[in-house]
């Protein structure tokens, strides 16, 4: 069921018109040509959010941190960005705490999660 942050969240992002607003936010850095981790890449917050999904440990720890997430509706508008970029657009509802646990919880995740 989601929290009620989530749900402010997804009513804001419904507000200000989903394409037109993620064109118009600041510049964000490219997502990495990479869509999946290489042995070397380590998973963090500036992940883009698809590779995370893409791996089983890092998306339970997302689904964890930031519940919702994954299934929310503009999830396609914005899974190639990392969370560190997408958590302002969701208007608080990503706090720094959110993002610092689940940095926390993916540095803790085995290379061998990481690099699959």
């Amino acid at each position: 069921m989601p929290t009620l942050r989530h749900v402010a969240a997804v009513a804001i992002l419904a507000l200000i018109g989903g394409n037109a607003a993620l064109a118009q936010s600041a510049p964000l850095s490219p997502p990495p040509a990479a869509t999946s981790p290489g042995p070397s890449q380590t998973l963090s917050i500036d992940t883009p959010i698809e590779t995370l999904v893409a791996t089983p440990t890092a998306k339970a720890a997302l689904d964890a941190d930031i519940p919702g997430l994954t299934t929310h509706p503009m999830y396609d508008k914005f899974k190639h960005e990392s969370l560190r970029g997408v958590a302002p657009k969701f208007g608080g509802a990503i706090t720094d705490k959110d993002l610092a646990k689940l940095q926390a919880d993916l540095a803790a995740l085995p290379q061998s999660s990481a690099s699959r």
